[in-house]
């Protein structure tokens, strides 16, 4: 990491316009964004025509999402990292090739499995993507508008999540299940175009700044993070013998990955880099967060349906207040973090959080909807903006040969934040309620069990404040 700047967390003037070039740069790099979130979650809306076409149970259907997301868990450090070595650009632009490649082999899948390992060849491409377009804003634009670029492709990426059920839904309807693969091949080509035409040429590679690629380190990172992925996943909400066995080798996977990169002479990680407060900070926080926001996802549609009584169509529309919320507020967040500084939205952002959270574990059922989409509201509003805060102060004064590996981290942190958030705070939401089982369970049972779950959720986002505002009074002492 470069020495601290002063834009990390003084006001700074407002920037000149971006030229037509960079303008049309960071378009590409939004639809790199957009096309790998909204991957993430179309497929959840063909599970159920996805049992039906192949006479297959839901539990095997699932691979056609987990398989996705164990690719870009397990690669995104590493592809991040790869893009350092052998050029940004020219791997950003087989990434793109190599998604909407595996889209077209989605579309035309004969048999399930044929459609899993698609999806996994999917993954690949969907993990360059989402490492690299943030690395990319260093390059793409000044330093006094990052905090624009990285609110608008929070937006993208909130825009994803929430067309994604959506859009599912209609192009099945009209066009059957293959079309919610195919519709990312004309989106592929022009993302490509763009990405070849108006993103910047990768640097001539010195003997000195190159190194070598760290393949078994990568190797023991991806295998390590497939392992702690499975753990959290796989036995349908039971943490049984197999969780523990597959969350032993984990830990036993990251000493071991550990280890050898303190040994060796290329390492793909740079253990010193955890040294700086800073980043392992925003790190942490970026994990407690996307855990916290996973427990929306898992929560809410119980408590709409359970405790509040709605139907199925009036709680897909509650649910998406929030992500389009988030979607409406990333690009100008983002402009107010380059005018008011990265470390002061970070925490504004969790503030944010903290309120809706505590909000959450206090509302009577009395208020209706209304009293949950509101918090909920807030709480994917403080969300959008810490993810625009803390991506531009982490990628801000980043060296331009460690711009990868670093959006890996940042990308992982937020998937595996997600992927605990989705068994852990499930958990307690089950612990909380009190019920056997959740579709049977009493209403005020129900909303007994969101309070609970909450109320944990509130104690993660201040450990999240406490870190960040620990980072805003060192970095406020060194100006």
């Amino acid at each position: 990491m470069q020495p601290l700047d002063e834009a990390r967390s003084q006001p700074t003037a407002v920037p000149a316009p971006l030229p037509p070039s960079a303008q049309w740069a960071l378009a590409g790099l939004c639809l790199s964004m957009l096309m790998s979130s909204l991957d993430t979650s179309i497929a959840h809306a063909g599970l159920p025509t996805l049992t039906q076409a192949f006479s297959a149970t839901f539990q095997d259907v699932q691979w056609v999402v987990l398989a996705y997301l164990l690719a870009i868990t397990a690669l995104i450090v590493s592809v991040g990292r790869l893009g350092d070595l052998i050029g940004r650009r020219r791997l950003l632009l087989g990434g793109i090739g190599l998604f909407t490649l595996a889209s077209f082999l989605c579309g035309v899948a004969p048999s399930l499995w044929l459609l899993v390992a698609a999806r996994g060849v999917q993954g690949i491409g969907a993990a360059i993507m989402m490492a690299l377009t943030v690395a990319f804003v260093g390059e793409t634009v000044p330093k006094a508008r990052i905090g624009g670029a990285m609110g608008l492709l929070g937006t993208m990426s909130a825009l994803g999540t929430t067309l994604g059920p959506s859009l599912g839904g209609v192009l099945m309807a009209g066009l059957g299940w293959r079309a919610i693969f195919l519709v990312n091949v004309p989106l592929g080509v022009l993302n490509f175009l763009l990405a070849q035409r108006f993103l910047p040429r990768d640097r001539p590679l010195t003997k000195t700044g190159a190194g070598s690629f760290d393949a078994f380190g990568a190797l023991l990172l991806a295998l390590t993070l497939t392992a702690y992925a499975l753990a959290m996943t796989v036995g349908h909400g039971r943490f049984g013998p197999l969780n523990i066995a597959l969350l032993l080798a984990a830990v036993f996977g990251l000493g071991l990955f550990l280890a050898f990169e303190a040994r060796t002479p290329s390492p793909m990680l740079r253990l010193t880099m955890f040294r700086d407060p800073a980043l392992s900070g925003s790190l942490a926080m970026s994990a407690l967060v996307s855990t916290v926001m996973m427990a929306t996802l898992v929560i809410g549609p119980f408590h709409l349906s359970r405790a509040l009584g709605l139907e199925t169509a009036l709680v897909g529309l509650a649910l998406s207040a929030g992500p389009l919320v988030a979607a409406l507020i990333g690009a100008p967040a983002g402009r107010l973090v380059d005018r008011m500084g990265a470390r002061r939205m970070t925490v504004i952002g969790l503030v944010g959080m903290t309120t809706g959270c505590l909000t959450l574990c206090v509302a009577p059922v009395s208020l209706g909807v209304a009293g949950y989409i509101a918090p909920i509201v807030l709480v994917t509003a403080g969300y959008a903006t810490f993810q625009a805060a803390n991506n531009t102060a982490t990628m801000t004064d980043v060296g331009p040969d460690e711009r990868g590996v670093v959006s890996g981290m940042l990308s992982l942190s937020r998937n595996v934040g997600l992927i605990t958030g989705a068994s852990v705070m499930g958990a307690v939401f089950a612990l909380a309620t009190g019920a056997p089982d959740m579709a049977t369970a009493r209403p005020e049972a129900v909303a007994s069990g969101m309070r609970g779950a909450f109320a944990v959720a509130a104690i993660l986002i201040v450990a999240a404040l406490i870190i960040g505002l620990r980072t805003l009074r060192r970095e406020d002492a060194r100006l």
